[in-house]
């Protein structure tokens, strides 16, 4: 058991969610792994459905600072790098929402603003310049994910990872926290791993 939460009861709390949320593309690939992992040998599946997935499962586990409601006002996850995932998300969140407002997704150029955002997405072809393109959401309350080696050390919340034939990721609590992002703790408990500093003595 890992922050409170028995890892075969959470194996089966997320096949059922899975099953009923998720287009049928990546049903097949998570609700055979759970919530912890894909496997990219899966037919139809592939690593960035996979990814797409996970990261629209995360918006579901992620508290964000309560701010006045605005009628009809989107949330919005902005991807940078990688129109083809871009693609793919806003085919797997077509018709869906969070919170009750309607999930827009947008593609960024490296010169755009992201104070609207609630998630940002950098694809690995954006590693070269990952600290810059992160820098602007740095403390803002904005969920920003990654698919790059040392990604949480460029100021990340939630990295993917692959390991063998699986997705998994990682997760920096510093940054989320200095995000004023509050995240479940079914989601830390399937985590690869989780980085924060250590409490001052």
């Amino acid at each position: 058991m890992r922050n409170g939460v028995a890892p075969l009861s959470l194996f089966a709390w997320a096949k059922a969610r899975l099953a009923r949320l998720l287009v049928p593309a990546a049903v097949s690939v998570l609700a055979v792994a759970g919530f912890t992992a894909g496997p990219l040998a899966q037919p139809g599946a592939s690593e960035r459905s996979v990814k797409a997935a996970f990261l629209y499962k995360f918006t579901e586990y992620v508290d964000w600072p309560a701010t006045p409601a605005v009628q009809d006002e989107p949330f919005t996850i902005g991807v940078l790098g990688s129109g083809a995932f871009a693609d793919e998300l806003l085919r797997m969140t077509e018709d869906r929402s969070v919170n009750q407002r309607f999930i827009e997704v947008r593609r960024l150029t490296p010169n755009d603003a992201v104070d609207d955002l609630e998630v940002l997405f950098v694809a690995a072809d954006q590693r070269g310049r990952l600290s810059e393109l992160l820098s602007p959401a740095r403390g803002r309350p904005i969920l920003t994910v990654t698919e790059s080696e040392g990604a949480l050390a460029d100021g990340s919340i939630i990295n993917f990872t692959v390991m063998g034939d699986r997705v998994r990721f990682e997760i920096s609590l510093d940054a989320a926290q200095a995000s004023q992002l509050k995240l479940n703790s079914r989601l830390l408990a399937v985590a690869q791993t989780i980085h924060q500093s250590p409490a001052p003595p």
